[in-house]
């Protein structure tokens, strides 16, 4: 493979060369587990869960780390503020670890309902408190952090290269970067390592500054280095964490190591709504659960998809039914192939024209995934295999071998990678399904009367997907196949 990807350290696209060959290190920035996973999460994880398949699929072997942040994370997402778990878990009246284990849970639910595959492992950041501790240690003693009153600061000053990553070097930046500075710190531009536990604080440790707590970057430095090594491959987030969190993961873990920490970094962009990104603070982000209840998980992954990780993606509903009505034209190609190979069709006249058209649009998609994962290429690519399959079919041309060979190049990359097609097709092979949807025709009439028309609707998209159509009409609600 020959696999180029946009690096936003160099800010153009390189070839990927892992450090070592035939195995890649992978880290992504995992949630804050302090409330509900929403779209602008599924699009980051979407993203990455698909260039550690293509990685895999091409024959590499990955070790895909994600963190879980369960302390450190403020509410500013800088120095100031509170918890945000522990905020969280004042207002519902519970202990923080109440909130982290809730939401954690949610997250990986909701994750496994979108057809991720789960990292290699999850690390959680209040596990690794006591690496965090040395780190601190270490990088004081080196002269690059400094303690005051129980709060341990980065040293910006003694790290030339901060702001190589984001691009906004120290000359450039001005006192206020993000939020009011401390009064403690020498420098406003410098950033916490560890913070004093104010009283009543109960997510605290103790340390050699006294109980405190560490800052958010340092966490994923300590557990990125820990599992990935001194200098990994990939290190991966959204574009609102180039600035200040990945930029200080560098500053900590080259000061402390003395070699580059990771070779290639991937933000992804947001999601927005109406042209503004989504966001809990800005309480117009919409969660995976409310999605899923809507819409079919190969619908959401088909609507992050079709724009490309590092254009931004403007959510609406009317988006994301137009990405299930564009499978419906996958999902029903997939049905007649299972048909042809029920029917044990013998040699086709087109079987040699549909062998070379496999090949090529199995070359045009890998190509699309070497090019900086261009999905949206890879998923035309797919639907133009649909086009010239079904002139086959519609032929009559295509026999139970090639129909088969068709098969499993949608079920490789439609479904395995993309995961835009369902896992599983059938045809009848002799089930009358007229029954089943005689019962779903009623739960559905009786979501209408009673005016829950999301989850009738909700029905409707999900079986539609699945190449079964419901109708609305003045004689009453019927259905067919598509």
């Amino acid at each position: 493979m020959t696999l180029s990807l946009y690096n936003s350290l160099t800010r153009q696209k390189e070839e990927f060369k892992p450090i070592e060959p035939g195995h890649v290190g992978i880290y992504v920035c995992g949630p804050t587990v302090y409330g509900p996973p929403h779209l602008g999460h599924a699009k980051s994880y979407i993203t990455f869960d698909v260039l550690v398949k293509h990685l895999r699929n091409s024959g590499l072997k990955v070790r895909y780390v994600q963190n879980i942040t369960d302390v450190g994370h403020l509410t500013d997402d800088a120095d100031a503020g509170e918890d945000k778990i522990q905020r969280q878990a004042r207002i519902d009246q519970v202990h923080p670890y109440e909130i982290v284990d809730k939401w954690t849970r949610q997250y990986m639910y909701d994750m496994e309902k979108l057809r991720l595959a789960h990292p290699n492992f999850y690390v959680r950041a209040s596990q690794h408190i006591g690496e965090q501790i040395e780190a601190v240690q270490k990088l004081v003693e080196k002269g690059h952090a400094y303690v005051v009153d129980g709060n341990v600061y980065y040293d910006v000053e003694s790290f030339p290269e901060y702001g190589k990553l984001s691009g906004r070097r120290l000359e450039e930046q001005k006192e206020a970067v993000r939020v009011e500075s401390r009064g403690d710190k020498r420098n406003p531009r410098d950033f916490a390592l560890w913070k004093k536990a104010e009283p009543g604080h109960i997510l605290k440790w103790n340390s050699p500054w006294g109980e405190g707590y560490p800052g958010w970057h340092i966490e994923c430095s300590v557990m990125a280095n820990k599992y990935l090594g001194k200098t990994f491959d990939i290190h991966g987030g959204g574009l609102e964490n180039k600035f200040p969190h990945h930029e200080c993961e560098i500053a900590q873990s080259e000061a402390l190591n003395c070699t580059q920490f990771c070779r290639y970094w991937m933000h992804n962009n947001m999601v927005t709504v109406d042209g503004v990104k989504m966001g809990k603070s800005l309480g117009n982000f919409r969660t995976c659960q409310d999605l899923l209840a809507k819409h079919s998980p190969e619908a959401i992954r088909a609507f992050v998809l079709t724009t490309h990780y590092r254009s931004p993606s403007n959510y609406t509903e009317d988006a994301i039914d137009a990405a299930a009505t564009g499978l419906t034209r996958l999902s029903q190609l997939q049905i007649a192939l299972l048909e042809i190979i029920d029917k044990k069709v013998a040699a086709g006249a087109a079987d040699n024209e549909a062998v070379s058209l496999c090949n090529e649009v199995e070359a045009k998609i890998r190509e699309r995934l070497d090019d900086d994962l261009d999905t949206p290429g890879a998923i035309a690519a797919l639907y133009g295999l649909v086009t010239e399959v079904n002139r086959f079919i519609g032929s009559s041309s295509l026999s139970s071998e090639s129909a088969a060979r068709v098969l499993q190049l949608i079920k490789v990359y439609g479904s395995d990678i993309l995961g835009i097609v369902p896992e599983t097709a059938s045809v009848d092979s002799g089930l009358d399904i007229a029954p089943i949807m005689d019962i779903i025709i009623e739960l559905r009439k009786e979501m209408k009367a009673s005016k829950k028309y999301d989850v009738a609707d909700a029905i409707r998209d999900r079986l539609k997907a699945g190449g079964i159509l419901i109708e609305d009409t003045k004689e009453g609600m019927r259905w067919r196949k598509a």
